[in-house]
């Protein structure tokens, strides 16, 4: 599994008053999904555990840097309202007025691709989530029925948001 330790990577770099001996990490209710398909290809889902301990700082600068991890990681926790909603999870002692214990929760998953290669050995490999792309305007939209053009017109600008990266159709070329 490979989130834990680059979440681990990601906050000591992004928040300067994180004791790295202070950041514990632990994976709860692990689970392997596999289809039983023709491959040995599996999923792991986990819940991933974070607790720091004597933190003085705000935690608004864990927050955000959770969040932005997520963004490319897991991006669905933030796109999916029904994810969000059971998504990042947090609780906290607060110990005196300068210090808190904080245990954060996040529901993660891992893809773990396994393929079988030709000397009759598997290659495993853990390819990225497809993350989340910034919506891109686009030019007019030409409909056509029968090589014809029926109608032309220009959508509204894309919304301030973001939508799941995947493949656009291609144009077909007319010839007139």
């Amino acid at each position: 599994m490979n989130k834990p330790d680059s979440l681990r990577a990601h906050l000591l770099a992004a928040v300067p008053d994180l004791d790295p001996d202070r950041l514990l990490v632990f994976i709860d209710n692990g689970k392997v999904r596999c289809t039983a398909a023709t491959s040995l290809s599996f999923e792991y889902e986990y819940s991933l555990q974070l607790i720091l301990t004597d933190f003085a700082g705000h935690p608004d600068t864990v927050m955000l840097p959770i969040l932005g991890w997520l963004r490319v990681n897991q991006s669905e926790l933030l796109a999916n309202l029904d994810k969000s909603k059971e998504g990042l999870k947090f609780e906290v002692d607060i110990l005196d007025g300068s210090k808190v214990d904080m245990s954060i929760s996040l529901p993660l998953t891992e893809r773990v691709v396994v393929k079988l290669n030709d000397q009759g050995k598997y290659d495993v490999s853990h390819p990225a989530d497809r993350g989340y792309e910034m919506y891109e305007p686009h030019g007019p939209i030409e409909i056509y029925v029968n090589d014809d053009q029926v109608t032309t017109y220009q959508p509204p600008a894309a919304p301030d948001g973001m939508a799941l990266a995947s493949p656009h159709p291609k144009r077909p070329q007319h010839h007139g």
